[in-house]
């Protein structure tokens, strides 16, 4: 799907076909007639378009025939049906310039290209380095956001796990550290396309357009370092988690001994009691009360000292 807009007035409006100062926006479902038609119409080549459809596409910039690609890598919620899979992961997405336009092509809908939309009634088309800058700065505003509601849910499910030890819990843990480990690397490599860019001035920024990608290029360390933050608190609670529920286990094993120990006296003396040979005071009125006596107080005595040693 195509969507093109241009500011008019200070309205964003819709239009039908690309025109000067317009953004074009591609989203998905993506379709190689659609790619062609587009690279033909705007003279951009076919490849910067289909870079977008590789999920691993790594951060980068470059220039071919005057028009410039730039690919980096936003956060989205993961869509999967696979209990298993992460809860958020980082896809591509293409910020193409040409010579009147400006084109971003989505393989996934994404939280930062339609914050971008919700502000582009701000922008001026024509300012196209800006609008790069501006696109960036939403989608550092993304991670922060996602990490937060990350760490936000981590809590509630530490919570939980304090209290119910179910494999639930872990497994949604188990997700969120997927999360993080997708966050690091993508960041990783943002910060350092975001440096690249301000050390070549890919762009050809102005003073003040420098400024601003130097800011983002602060908040994507910052984003960077609380994603490693809150991996290494999230490695450390499983490694908690891990041990405490080995102690549990082997309190469990523990006490479960104990009871054997202690009823296997009570066995014991019912089996020799119980033999087809003569034995003490078999004929005596209350002999039937002797091995029950015996077996009560032996495994009295053993429990106590099991008691005293905190088996229970």
């Amino acid at each position: 799907m195509i969507q093109y807009f241009k500011n008019i007035n200070g309205v964003t409006t819709a239009i039908e076909k690309a025109d000067n100062e317009t953004w074009v926006n591609i989203l998905p479902p993506l379709k190689h007639e659609e790619f062609a038609e587009i690279s033909e119409a705007l003279e951009i080549p076919i490849e910067f378009l289909q870079d977008s459809l590789d999920i691993d596409e790594r951060s980068r910039f470059e220039l071919e025939d005057n028009v410039r690609l730039i690919v980096i890598k936003t956060p989205t919620e993961n869509n999967s049906f696979n209990e298993s899979d992460s809860f958020y992961i980082t896809i591509p997405i293409c910020i193409i310039l040409t010579h009147n336009q400006i084109v971003t092509v989505n393989s996934f809908e994404n939280g930062a290209i339609k914050k971008f939309l919700n502000t582009f009634q701000n922008r001026h088309a024509d300012k196209k380095n800006m609008m790069v800058v501006k696109i960036f700065e939403k989608i550092t505003q993304t991670y922060m956001e996602y990490l937060k509601e990350i760490n936000h849910r981590r809590n509630i499910l530490e919570q939980q796990l304090y209290a119910s030890n179910r494999n639930e819990e872990l497994l949604d843990l188990m997700r969120i550290q997927k999360s993080l480990v997708y966050f690091v690397t993508a960041l990783r490599s943002n910060e350092m396309l975001l440096m690249k860019l301000v050390r070549t001035n890919f762009l050809g920024l102005n003073e003040q357009e420098k400024e601003e990608l130097d800011d983002l290029v602060v908040d994507t360390s910052q984003a960077l370092e609380m994603a490693n933050i809150y991996t290494n608190i999230l490695s450390s609670t499983l490694d908690a988690f891990a041990s405490i529920i080995s102690n549990n286990q082997n309190f469990v094993l523990k006490r479960l001994t104990s009871i054997t120990i202690i009823l296997q006296f009570p066995v014991l003396i019912a089996s020799i009691y119980g033999m087809n040979v003569p034995i003490p005071y078999q004929h005596q009125p209350h002999a039937f009360y002797i091995p029950i006596i015996l077996a009560l107080s032996v495994s009295i005595i053993m429990g106590a000292y099991f008691m005293k040693k905190k088996w229970f």
